[in-house]
C-alpha cells in the first residue's frame, strides 16, 4: 500500500490540526498512511503538559493549546513542518521507534548539506552541537500517530526567544541556513520526503498531491 504525500504550502495552524484529528478519527485499517508537508503562519503551540512559565513574552503571536505531548514551541514561515499520519499498529512500531525514524530522516537531510546533527533520547529532536535544529511532538490515538516534526530551514528565529523552547530555558535554536545550507522550505520538503519514507518503512510511488483530503479540507496557499 503506497503512502500518500501531500504538499500543502502555507496553512493556518488550527485548521491543519483539526484536519489531522478528523483524518485520524475517520481512518480504518485500509487507509493509506499520509505525510503532510507544509509551513504555518506565526503561532506558538503549547502541548498537553505545557507549563505557563515557559511562555515568556509571546506578544502579538497567538498561543494555541493542543493535544500533542511536550511543551511550547514556535511555528512560522521558513520552517518546514511534516505531519506523520501513520498507522503504528500496521507498521508494528512504537512511539519511540517513530521518534527515532523522524530524527534520522532530518539527520540524513542535514548530512546532505554537510551538517553534523544528532538526536537525543532525553530530549527528542535534532541538534547541531548544542543548538536545536528540529523539534518533534506527537499524539497517538487509536494506534495511529499525528502531529510530527518541525525543521527550521530559513526563518526568523526571534520568536523562539519569547519562550523556553520545548520547556528548556536558554536552549539555543538554529536552522539549516545558519549552519551553512543553501535551501528553502520547498526544496527541503522535496529532499526530506524520500528520507522520511525510507526511515518509516513506507512505500511511495514518488507522486505528490498538492491538496488536502476531501474529508479534511484546508485553505491551502502554494509556496
Amino acid at each position: 500500500m503506497n503512502a500518500i504525500l501531500r504538499l500543502l504550502g502555507r496553512v493556518d495552524y488550527s485548521p491543519a490540526w483539526h484536519a489531522m484529528q478528523a483524518f485520524t478519527d475517520a481512518r480504518d485499517e485500509d487507509t493509506p498512511d499520509e505525510l503532510w508537508f507544509l509551513e504555518h503562519e506565526p503561532v506558538f503551540t503549547q502541548g498537553l503538559n505545557g507549563k505557563p512559565e515557559h511562555l515568556l513574552a509571546t506578544g502579538d503571536i497567538p498561543v494555541v493549546g493542543i493535544d500533542r505531548g511536550g511543551q511550547v514551541t514556535y511555528h512560522g514561515p521558513g520552517q518546514l513542518v511534516m505531519y506523520a499520519l501513520v498507522d503504528l499498529r500496521r507498521r508494528r512500531i512504537g512511539v519511540r521507534e517513530l521518534v527515532v525514524a523522524l530524527e534520522n530522516a532530518v539527520i540524513a537531510l542535514a548530512a546532505s548539506h554537510g551538517i553534523a546533527a544528532t538526536g537525543r533520547r532525553e530530549a527528542p529532536g535534532v541538534y547541531a552541537g548544542e543548538r536545536k535544529l528540529a523539534s518533534i511532538g506527537l499524539r497517538v490515538r487509536r494506534g495511529c500517530s499525528y502531529h510530527g516534526l518541525a525543521l527550521n530551514v530559513d526563518m526568523d528565529l526571534e520568536p523562539f526567544g519569547r519562550i523556553n523552547p520545548c520547556g528548556m530555558a536558554g536552549l539555543a535554536m538554529t536552522q539549516l541556513a545558519a549552519e551553512g545550507a543553501r535551501t528553502d522550505v520547498a526544496a527541503a520538503a522535496a529532499a526530506l520526503a524520500p528520507l522520511a519514507v525510507r526511515e518509516l518503512g513506507l512505500e511511495w510511488d514518488g507522486r505528490w498531491i498538492q491538496s488536502a483530503t476531501s474529508t479534511t479540507p484546508l485553505s491551502v496557499r502554494s509556496w
